[in-house]
C-alpha cells in the first residue's frame, strides 16, 4: 500500500529548513516550528525517529537543537518517507499497472534530496513540499 502520511509531509518541511541553513548552528525544534508553522510537539517526536536513522543530529545546552547529520544533497526524501512512513508498497512493484505508479513515485522521492528541494524552494520562493 502506497502511504504517505503527514508525518513525512512536516518532516521533509522542517528538513528543508535545516538544509537552508546547513553548516549553521543547530536550530531548536520549537524554532523550526514556528518557521514552518508546525506543530512543536509532533515534530519534536519525529526528530527523535529521524535521529535514530541518522538523519539528522542533535546537540545539547543554550546553543542546542538539530542540524542535518549528513550532506543535504545525501538524504532523499524516499529516505525520510520510509523512515517515517515504511517502505512505499514494494510487493507492488509486480502488480500492473500499480508497479509503475509506484515506481514513478519511488523514482520521483529517490531524485529529490533536501539539497534539491531547498534550492527549489529558493529559487521559486514557494513551498517546497510543491516539488517533491
Amino acid at each position: 500500500m502506497i502511504s504517505i502520511t503527514s508525518k513525512s509531509v512536516y518532516a521533509l518541511a522542517a528538513l528543508v529548513e535545516l538544509a537552508h541553513h546547513e553548516g549553521g548552528d543547530p536550530i531548536p525544534v520549537s524554532e523550526l516550528a514556528r518557521r514552518r508553522d508546525l506543530p512543536a510537539q509532533f515534530l519534536e517526536q519525529l526528530f527523535g525517529t529521524l535521529r535514530r536513522a541518522n538523519i539528522v543530529a542533535s546537540r545539547r545546552g543554550v546553543k542546542g537543537g538539530y542540524v542535518l547529520a549528513r550532506p543535504a544533497s545525501e538524504i532523499t526524501a524516499l529516505e525520510v518517507v520510509q523512515t517515517l512512513d515504511g517502505e512505499i508498497a514494494e510487493e507492488q512493484l509486480s502488480i500492473p499497472p500499480w508497479g509503475e505508479v509506484v515506481g514513478a513515485l519511488r523514482t520521483q522521492l529517490s531524485e529529490r534530496t533536501l539539497a534539491v528541494l531547498a534550492e527549489a524552494e529558493r529559487s521559486r520562493a514557494g513551498d517546497a513540499m510543491y516539488y517533491i
